[in-house]
C-alpha cells in the first residue's frame, strides 16, 4: 500500500470520530442558546463550587454578553472577580472588581467588591515556593501588601458595619506589622552599611505610618543613632525625648535620657 492510500485510510478513519467531536460541541452550543439567565448562572455556580474557576469565568461573561442587565448579571460580575482571586489571577480579579465598581457606584455589595479585591493583593503565604523555603512575607517586594492595606482601609473606612469589617481589620494588624518589618529592615541595612541619612528616612517612615507596630520602638532607636552619626545633636535629642516618653523602659535610655548603648547590641 502507498503512503497516499495510508493517508486516505487514515483520514477515512479519523474522519468519523472529527465529525461526532464537532457535533458534540456544537450541540453543546447550540443547548446554550436556549439557557435561560437563571440556568446560565446555576451552571456558571456549579463550575466555581466544583473549584473550575477558568469554566466558570466563561459561562459568567457568556451570561453577562447574552444578558447585559439585572441582578443575575451584577452577580455575575462579582463571581468573575472571586473566581479570579480563587485562580491566583491577582490582575484579573483586581480588574474586575474595579470594573464592577465602575459600573454599579452605588450598589449595596459594594463592601464585597473591595473585600475580594483587597483578598486579592493579600498574600502572605508567598505561595509554594515560600512555603519551601521558609521565606518571611516581609523579605519581599511589599507593593501587593501596601495595595492591599489601602484598599482594606478604604473598606472599613467607607464601610465599617460591613460583615467583612473584622475580618478585614484583623488583615491589617498583620499588614501593618509586617510591612514595619519589611522598612525596617531595610532601616538595618541602610545603617550597617553607613547610609545614616537613608536608616532614619525609613526609620521614620515606619514611625509616622505605622505608629501602633511593635517595631516602632527600634525605629526609634534607629534614628536616634543615626543623628548621632550625622551629627544633628538637636534631632537625636528629639527622637530621643520621643523615645522616652514612649518607652520608658527602653535599655537604651538611661535615667538622664541619654543612649546608654548602640541598639544594635540591644538584641
Amino acid at each position: 500500500m502507498t503512503r497516499t492510500s495510508l493517508r486516505s485510510l487514515f483520514a477515512c478513519l479519523l474522519l468519523p470520530a472529527f465529525l461526532a467531536g464537532c457535533g458534540w460541541f456544537g450541540d453543546k452550543l447550540d443547548l446554550q442558546k436556549n439557557w435561560t439567565v437563571e440556568q446560565f448562572y446555576k451552571n456558571a455556580r456549579d463550575e466555581l463550587e466544583s473549584g473550575n474557576f477558568a469554566g466558570a469565568i466563561k459561562l459568567y461573561e457568556a451570561l453577562e454578553a447574552r444578558y447585559p442587565f439585572g441582578r443575575y448579571t451584577q452577580q455575575a460580575q462579582l463571581d468573575i472577580a472571586y473566581a479570579n482571586y480563587k485562580d491566583n489571577e491577582t490582575a484579573a480579579a483586581v480588574s474586575a472588581a474595579d470594573r464592577f465598581m465602575k459600573l454599579h457606584p452605588n450598589h449595596p455589595n459594594l463592601d464585597y467588591a473591595l473585600y475580594i479585591k483587597g483578598l486579592a493583593y493579600f498574600k502572605p503565604d508567598l505561595g509554594l515556593f515560600g512555603q519551601v523555603l521558609n521565606l518571611d512575607p516581609a523579605e519581599r517586594d511589599p507593593k501587593a501588601l501596601r495595595d492591599s492595606f489601602d484598599v482594606f482601609k478604604e473598606l472599613v473606612t467607607r464601610f465599617p458595619d460591613s460583615v467583612y469589617a473584622d475580618d478585614t481589620r484583623g488583615r491589617m494588624v498583620y499588614l501593618v506589622n509586617t510591612l514595619a518589618k519589611h522598612d525596617l529592615a531595610v532601616a538595618r541595612y541602610y545603617f550597617s552599611r553607613g547610609g545614616y541619612l537613608a536608616a532614619v528616612n525609613r526609620a521614620q517612615y515606619v514611625i509616622t505610618r505605622y505608629p501602633q507596630a511593635p517595631l516602632a520602638e527600634e525605629a526609634l532607636t534607629i534614628s536616634v543613632e543615626s543623628y548621632e552619626k550625622l551629627g544633628m545633636k538637636d534631632l537625636a535629642d528629639a527622637s530621643r525625648r520621643v523615645l522616652q516618653a514612649n518607652f520608658p523602659n527602653n535599655a537604651m535610655v538611661s535615667a538622664s535620657g541619654r543612649a546608654t548603648k548602640p541598639w544594635w547590641k540591644l538584641w
